[in-house]
């Protein structure tokens, strides 16, 4: 299976989203903030290549000079999870012998950016924490709701709750 920069990000958000998303259960297309976040995503950085597709396995917003790989988000709602995500596809790149200076959480509305670096302690719980997604995505039952708050404006709200 391969272990897509959302999947990794889902893993921090909830372990219930990934295992419906690893499963082909999705419901993001007509989530309000799905499509926020996708025009979002059409309206920034235009002047950029962007959503460079790599092994078919991850998709990177955008790298510049290959030297910065650039996530962009709406908010710092779940900044864990995005900083995890950017972690991961530096990761990913350095085992392929691509080595990236850094990563940036890019987040235009707020006109934030944060600086993300993958150290050696990343390192090491990043090949821990793909065995858990392996782990969960293939379980034959849904992993247990998580109730956290972003719950009632998650695309799986429906699903999950009613």
């Amino acid at each position: 299976m391969k272990i897509t920069g959302t999947m990794f990000s889902y893993y921090y958000i909830c372990q219930r989203k990934l295992w419906l998303f690893a499963n082909h259960i999705q419901f993001e297309s007509e989530n309000e903030n799905v499509q926020l976040g996708k025009i979002l995503d059409q309206t920034s950085y235009s002047r950029e290549e962007k959503h460079i597709l790599i092994d078919e396995t991850i998709q990177v917003d955008f790298i510049q000079n290959w030297q910065i790989l650039h996530e962009v988000k709406k908010s710092t709602a779940m900044e864990e999870a995005a900083e995890w995500q950017v972690k991961y596809y530096l990761y990913y790149l350095e085992q392929k012998g691509v080595e990236i200076e850094k990563g940036v959480l890019d987040y235009p509305k707020l006109k934030i950016r944060k600086d993300v670096f993958l150290t050696e302690e990343d390192r090491k719980e990043i090949p821990e924490i793909l065995c858990s997604i392996h782990e969960i995505a293939e379980s034959s039952i849904p992993a247990p709701l998580s109730g956290n708050r972003i719950c009632k404006k998650c695309a799986y709200y429906e699903y999950c709750f009613i």
